[in-house]
């Protein structure tokens, strides 16, 4: 992408990448643990999302190494994103597995977008980045998909909890991409 008179220098949107990935990261393992603490041990539903939790903090553990060798400032709404993120994920799961799966359709969707986005303004400079990126925007739909497979969109109200999530990732994308 083309830069244009008064835009950051690379370096520092690169920079506000690694911080916004990393808060969101860390927002989608607090999402998770939050629902594996409602949803019952044993079930389909709970080894999925143990799965997809696992997935997740493999990306935060990245970030938090690009966070180190870039010398990037974590996002100052860490506090926030951790027990919203969590009480995201308990609040969906309490409403039901289709509903915690309709939190991961709604929240994957949004990152889809993301990560498409980072990947295509990244300059080859940063192919490392991108492909890091791209692989984990990869994953994140493997999840988008195991939720819809697992019924997500016969979740009660599924049109405004969908909104209404979709909602919140990109405010959260925006707010911590700026402090």
């Amino acid at each position: 992408m083309r830069k244009l008179p008064g835009d950051m220098p690379e370096e520092q949107d690169v920079k506000r990448m690694i911080r916004v990935d990393h808060a969101g990261e860390y927002g989608a393992v607090r999402i998770y643990k939050g629902q594996l603490a409602v949803l019952k041990k044993g079930t389909k539903a709970h080894e999925t999302v143990q799965h997809m939790l696992g997935q997740e903090e493999r990306h935060l553990e990245k970030f938090e190494q690009l966070i180190r060798e870039r010398q990037v400032r974590p996002t100052l709404l860490q506090p926030v994103w951790h027990a919203a993120g969590f009480a995201l994920g308990a609040t969906t799961a309490m409403l039901g597995e289709k509903a915690a799966f309709a939190c991961t359709v709604a929240v994957e969707s949004v990152i889809d977008e993301h990560y498409k986005s980072q990947r295509d303004s990244l300059s080859h400079k940063e192919s490392i980045l991108a492909d890091t990126i791209e692989t984990f925007r990869k994953e994140e739909m493997e999840h988008h998909d195991t939720a819809i497979q697992n019924e997500a969109e016969q979740a009660p109200m599924y049109p405004v909890l969908s909104a209404a999530v979709k909602g919140a990732s990109k405010l959260a994308i925006w707010l911590s991409t700026r402090i």
